[in-house]
């Protein structure tokens, strides 16, 4: 172990050298958008628009062009609905045929009489541009290799929100401005009403009139949120981005504000590793073991656990995502098992598979130990063992282990659906298309099991990739509630590719896919989007047990029936999204 010791602190002396030499590698404040070649309005027709900038509402289903003067506008006043204790979005468009200086966004506080919504219940943010690409050829997904960017139709689009509060607008151009207002839960219902104003050094202010109905409902704190959402978190790729060392204090302040947007969202997973690798190094950032396996040199193994402690520590006490902690893997997509040898003082690999007394060797003496720490740590009942799109064979395998070294162990699997071992499973998320037969979801519920469902870079459609119609970040939150399941799961909240401010594609998959949050604590259209669908599930759950006249009830129920993969056939997913919203905010 002291060998080890001095390995490591090398390793780190190295790191923070390596760190101190690339302070600037990345942007964490302004940066520069890339440049778009796209064909686009011409200066002539630009500047027939006058030297006058123009301010009005948009909607949050567009992805404003930057270098196209917008053509689908609403007016000077936008109307929302809104329940107490519920996050509404809004969209505005600023455009100019000559430069504007120092332009920055303030809003008033929301009033109805004596009542307020203060204004910070209210953010307001630039929306920046970064590059994406597109579908595969075909346009059925986006899973495919993608090594040379130039093969692939790119373009600059509408998506980080911007933290950055005072920026010059190039001349002409367009710039959105994203608002969102959390609406407190001790909100009296009414009509609020408030502006929103757009100044700078070289134009007069405009302002845009904001009303905010807010109605006799109210949404429950995220954390309180029935809906089981799992988006998982790399921790791997904060230190890299932010340049710092892995599990330091600076790597944990990096990480606070992206995993308290997490929370906020309603997260109830936390996202841990156990082995070197699980997913075979499909992301830039490889997810490293945060557990040491170390066969000592009479053959006995030891288990470090510092690292792991130190995550799920973070996440839960000063984070607040406590509910459940799912640790990668037992199958990985490339069956090499790592650990550290005392007796060569390196690292070794075990290459093995389930069913071979190697790997229920290694992985027994390691589960029994980590229960044995679980139980201590108070932690046990929280955690499951958890697998990513695994066969059959391969799990009932592992299944005979993990029971064997603690009958008690809940286990996860993100997959197909397998009768033959549904009951094993606490946590089963299935691959979007795939259903719980009815009998069975009924049974997993009584049994307090998480039946949830995910989606990939496998569909076209809905999907949150970067050229993704805004809406479709929204629709699984109603698909959720359609197909009775508990939540949702997306692989990857944070896992970003080299400059994901400025270039959101990656070698492998459809631009976005690997990321919902950008670097700096910058969330995104497609964030925002995806939380409007998480709170409309929440909603359609309280309203179904609140209702009581039959008539309503079937209108709630027949507008939710209808997001289904079968229902993505018959009409646009933005309609689909905007007509069922209304109906639930009739209520």
């Amino acid at each position: 172990m002291k060998t080890l010791s001095i390995i490591c602190f090398f390793i780190l002396s190295l790191t923070n050298n390596i760190i101190a030499q690339n302070k600037e590698k990345y942007p964490l404040g302004d940066y520069t958008e890339l440049t778009d070649t796209k064909p686009h309005d011409s200066n002539t027709f630009w500047d027939k628009q006058g030297t006058l900038p123009q301010l009005r509402w948009g909607s949050t289903d567009i992805r404003y062009s930057k270098l196209n003067i917008p053509v689908e506008t609403k007016g000077s006043l936008w109307k929302a609905k809104a329940w107490k204790g519920e996050r509404v979005n809004a969209q505005a468009v600023l455009w100019s045929a000559k430069e504007l200086k120092n332009v920055q966004i303030s809003v008033s506080e929301l009033t109805n009489g004596s009542d307020i919504i203060p204004i910070s219940s209210i953010t307001t943010n630039f929306v920046r541009y970064v590059m994406t690409d597109e579908l595969n050829k075909d346009k059925r997904g986006g899973c495919s290799h993608r090594p040379n960017k130039a093969e692939w139709d790119s373009s600059l689009v509408a998506d980080p929100l911007d933290i950055i509060k005072i920026r010059d607008v190039q001349a002409r151009s367009t710039q959105p401005i994203w608002v969102n207002i959390w609406v407190p839960k001790n909100t009296r219902t009414g009509k609020y009403k408030g502006t929103l104003t757009i100044s700078g050094t070289n134009f007069s202010p405009m302002k845009l009139k904001i009303e905010v109905e807010v109605l006799n409902h109210t949404l429950p704190s995220p954390e309180d949120w029935k809906f089981h959402l799992d988006l998982w978190q790399n921790p791997y790729a904060v230190a890299r981005y932010y340049q710092v060392p892995l599990w330091s204090k600076k790597h944990f302040e990096a990480m606070r504000p992206i995993m308290k947007k997490l929370a906020d969202t309603g997260q109830k997973v936390i996202t841990a590793t156990i082995m070197h690798k699980p997913w075979n190094g499909q992301t830039l950032d490889l997810f490293n073991s945060m557990v040491t396996k170390i066969k000592k040199i009479d053959g006995t193994w030891s288990y470090d656990y510092t690292v792991f402690d130190k995550w799920v520590d973070f996440m839960m006490n000063e984070i607040g995502i406590n509910q459940q902690i799912n640790c990668y893997t037992l199958i990985p997509w490339a069956l090499q098992f790592d650990y550290y040898d005392q007796a060569t003082n390196t690292i070794k690999y075990i290459n093995t598979k389930p069913g071979d007394k190697s790997y229920s060797d290694y992985w027994g003496s390691f589960l029994t130990d980590f229960s044995r720490h679980l139980r201590k740590k108070g932690w046990f009942e929280k955690t499951t063992i958890a697998m990513d799109e695994r066969e059959l064979n391969a799990m009932q395998e592992a299944l005979k282990i993990i029971k064997k070294a603690d009958p008690e162990f809940k286990v996860s699997l993100a997959g197909n659906y397998h009768n033959e071992i549904e009951s094993d499973l606490y946590d089963y998320c299935l691959a979007f298309g795939h259903n719980f037969p009815k009998d069975t979801k009924n049974s997993r519920s009584q049994k307090n099991k998480k039946s949830t469902v995910y989606t990939c870079c496998t569909e076209a459609i809905p999907n949150v990739f970067t050229f993704s119609p805004p809406a479709e970040a929204t629709w699984p939150g109603w698909h959720v509630a359609a197909g009775n399941y508990d939540g949702y799961l997306r692989w990857a909240y944070n896992s970003w590719p080299e400059d994901p401010l400025r270039d959101s594609r990656f070698r492998t998959w459809a631009a976005g896919d690997c990321f919902l949050i950008y670097p700096g604590f910058r969330s995104s259209i497609r964030m925002e989007r995806l939380i409007e669908g998480i709170q409309d599930c929440e909603k359609i759950w309280i309203l179904q047990k609140k209702i009581t006249n039959k008539k309503q009830l079937e209108k709630l129920n027949k507008i939710v029936s209808q997001f289904t993969p079968e229902g993505l056939t018959r009409k646009d997913v933005t309609q689909m999204v905007n007509e069922a919203r209304k109906v639930l905010n009739s209520f």
